[in-house]
């Protein structure tokens, strides 16, 4: 049996912790991303893959036939890590059990033949099966002392009466943690590989927001957003296609891993949207709507849905069947000077559309991609787009005015685009997981709000609707985790459908809320709170507080799990902390309230040794701490003086915030819950906003820039009681 999961590129901790990390991840199936039941892309692989998904039918021929479950963990469109760093390959977990789901041994790759003291696949092999069949009570019991010690280690509670950590402490120690790794030259947290993980940045946004006094305050917005920079201007951003590839195998965020995957796009959406509104930037605003335009583009389904990933390979346009990677993004300098051949009038000497493009993006006769960035040799004389100037450097370079340059580039780019358009391209996943579409319903709600976008947020109800239709099941009340794109196009899922889990519930409630916010939708709202009941139901601890990751009434899950890091995508916990401070506000629900303290509590260990393992819960300890503003806005829907001030809401980074629409209809969404609202009202017919923190409101008010300088103050100078 194979099962495909994406791969965890951010493990941390020594070999052991590395290796109960493998085990857990396999033993644990139910949160794995499910791939079909049959893979074309593995039917020529040595090994013969099980076709079915997990479940009891495997398990059930597993013991019916006396052998051992090989599990192999990995996501369908990725190399391993140590492809790039190491030049090794392979998948990054594999584990064998026995029958009834008990782990014995796990590693991570293991070649072909021997390598010294590093036994290969088949001598692994043979050892397994001696073992099996002549010493299976070991086995056994080795799996059995490998769950206890799982158990132990791995066990999330908050004591009775725990309360959870002090945020300022514990925002404190995660911003040194991250200041300790932080690479100053390029940005992000390391030398190399460098991984764009949004959820560090989305914490050092934050943490400047209520720090911004405070040379803390300054050095955290400093790193994000020159680490935001680099990235945009590096190769891991795709400068003709749009979109970010997963990683780069450098420290100056040049030469990528290929590979584009949909959660990176969501995350990194909001990321930069978010930047530009704490900085005014038009560059990252440019960025998130560049990332938006792929993924309509190149990942999304007539159906509304969000395809998972692109490949890093694909076989290249000069020919052969050999795949190789990047050949889909790069280009010669032949290609290049072929492609942009035409003679810039005014600009200095006799400089053509190629000389341009190629200084400002470092294209190189030879190639641009050194050895050591390239252990397969497959980039040899090949370029990676990377922005060497800035637009007016380059203007100055060749004697012509910034508009022209910026004019000429764009030119460039579509011109260079429709030609990699004709390119074989890269393997597509077209499976479509409910999580990763939860997030990226975030992403085209967020920045359609800021940018008042009425396409790309008319893109996010298409996607909320398609989670509805096919990722929600009516009569169950169970959201679906994935579905697929059939051949005639047509949304299809396997027989019979896997139950979502814990991600799936928080990442699609957490995008419903930002919808709401966006549209002003109430029925985005209603959904929202039908889902977080059923994740109550399904996924919480009654005992320790927090979420498992799966229902714990499945008995086939040997080992409840809490995840407990916040790495490529945010932890579903740390998801569910905020959406619960959010729903509390929305719905009057004071258990929401309660159920967020206790989650926080539970966690209360790792947050204070390890706050950087846990940057998004984090911010979700900082938004209890400092408790959420509403912002409600009375008037008629779609007026302009409503639209205004909802612009001006928008227009800023307001981290710990609820916004909330009112237009007097008696028997809506939130006159029902919140009787509070009902002495909120449009003065004398204008739209009017009110913002309440701490059972405190601030006078109203009608003015759309009164309304920007109250939020960006955080005081409310002239208030009344509600």
């Amino acid at each position: 049996y194979h099962i495909n999961r994406r791969n965890d590129s951010q493990l941390k901790g020594n070999s052991k912790q590395y290796m109960l990390y493998i085990i857990h991840i396999a033993t644990f199936f139910n949160q794995i991303n499910v791939g079909r039941p049959t893979c074309s892309k593995h039917a020529h692989n040595p090994v013969d893959w099980y076709v079915f998904p997990w479940g009891q039918e495997a398990f059930d021929k597993a013991k019916n036939e006396d052998k051992p479950i090989f599990l192999s963990v990995g996501y369908s469109t990725c190399h391993s890590v140590s492809r790039a760093t190491s030049g090794g390959g392979g998948w990054p977990m594999s584990v064998w059990l026995t029958s009834d789901l008990r782990p014995f041994i796990g590693g991570t790759y293991f070649p072909p033949r021997d390598r010294g003291r590093r036994p290969g696949f088949k001598t692994v092999l043979t050892r397994i099966i001696e073992q099996w069949q002549n010493n299976r009570s070991s086995l056994e019991s080795s799996g059995d002392r490998i769950l206890e010690a799982l158990r132990k280690g791995t066990a999330i509670t908050a004591k009775p009466g725990e309360s959870p950590p002090l945020a300022p402490d514990v925002a404190n120690h995660c911003l040194q943690q991250l200041v300790q790794s932080y690479e100053e030259e390029y940005g992000g947290f390391r030398e190399a590989p460098k991984f764009p993980t949004p959820v560090n940045l989305m914490f050092l946004m934050t943490y400047w927001s209520v720090n911004r006094s405070t040379s803390e305050g300054v050095e955290a917005l400093q790193m994000v957003l020159h680490t935001m920079r680099m990235m945009a201007l590096g190769g891991i951003h795709d400068h003709v296609a749009q979109g970010f590839h997963r990683y780069s195998t450098d420290s100056s965020w040049h030469v990528p891993h290929f590979e584009k995957m949909l959660y990176d796009q969501a995350q990194l959406a909001v990321a930069y949207i978010t930047a530009f509104q704490v900085s005014g930037e038009q560059l990252f605003a440019d960025v998130a709507k560049d990332i938006l335009c792929y993924v309509s583009r190149d990942l999304s389904d007539k159906s509304g849905g969000f395809y998972s990933a692109e490949d890093a390979d694909s076989v290249p346009a000069s020919g052969g069947t050999e795949k190789r990677e990047g050949a889909f993004c790069v280009w010669t300098a032949s290609e290049v000077r072929e492609l942009l051949p035409d003679v810039v009038k005014g600009a200095t000497g006799v400089a053509t559309l190629a000389d341009i493009f190629m200084h400002h993006y470092g294209v190189k006769e030879q190639g641009n991609v050194a050895p050591e960035q390239d252990p397969h040799a497959e980039l040899q004389g090949q370029n990676v787009l990377i922005v060497r100037y800035s637009v007016e450097l380059t203007a100055a370079h060749f004697g012509i005015s910034v508009e022209k340059v910026e004019e000429l580039l764009a030119s460039c780019r579509a011109r260079m685009a429709e030609v990699r358009a004709r390119r074989p391209r890269p393997h597509l996943d077209s499976k479509m997981l409910a999580s990763w579409n939860g997030l990226t319903l975030s992403a085209f709600a967020r920045v359609g709000a800021v940018l008042g976008d009425k396409a790309l947020l008319d893109r996010a109800v298409h996607a909320a609707n398609f989670l509805k239709e096919h990722l929600w099941d009516t009569e169950r009340q169970t959201v679906l985790r994935s579905c697929y794109r059939g051949d005639q196009m047509e949304v299809q899922q396997i027989s019979p459908p896997i139950s979502g889990f814990l991600d799936d519930y928080a990442f699609i409630l957490c995008g419903l809320l930002d919808l709401y916010e966006a549209t002003l939708q109430a029925e985005w709202l209603q959904w929202a709170e039908e889902l977080q009941l059923r994740q109550d139901t399904l996924f919480w601890d009654n005992q320790g507080g927090g979420y498992f990751c799966s229902d714990p009434s499945d008995s086939t899950v040997l080992l409840q799990l809490k995840e407990d890091q916040d790495g490529a995508e945010p932890s579903a916990n740390s998801v569910s902390a905020t959406n619960l401070l959010r729903l509390s506000h929305y719905t009057g629900r004071k258990e929401w309230l309660h159920k967020s303290e206790q989650l926080l509590a539970a966690f209360s260990e790792r947050l204070t040794k390890v706050p950087i393992a846990l940057p998004e819960m984090v911010r979700a300890l900082m938004s209890q701490h400092y408790t959420l503003k509403q912002v409600v806005i009375c008037g008629q829907r779609d007026a302009p003086d409503t639209n205004s001030l909802l612009t001006a809401a928008n227009s800023i980074f307001i981290p710990f915030k609820v916004l909330m629409f009112t237009d007097k209809d008696e028997d809506g969404f939130l006159s029902q819950r919140l009787p509070a609202l009902s002495s909120m009202t449009a003065l004398e017919g204008v739209a009017t906003a009110y913002v309440c923190q701490d059972f405190t409101c601030s006078l109203p008010l009608t003015d759309p820039q009164e309304l920007r300088r109250l939020l960006l103050d955080g005081t409310t100078d002239q208030q009344s009681e509600s």
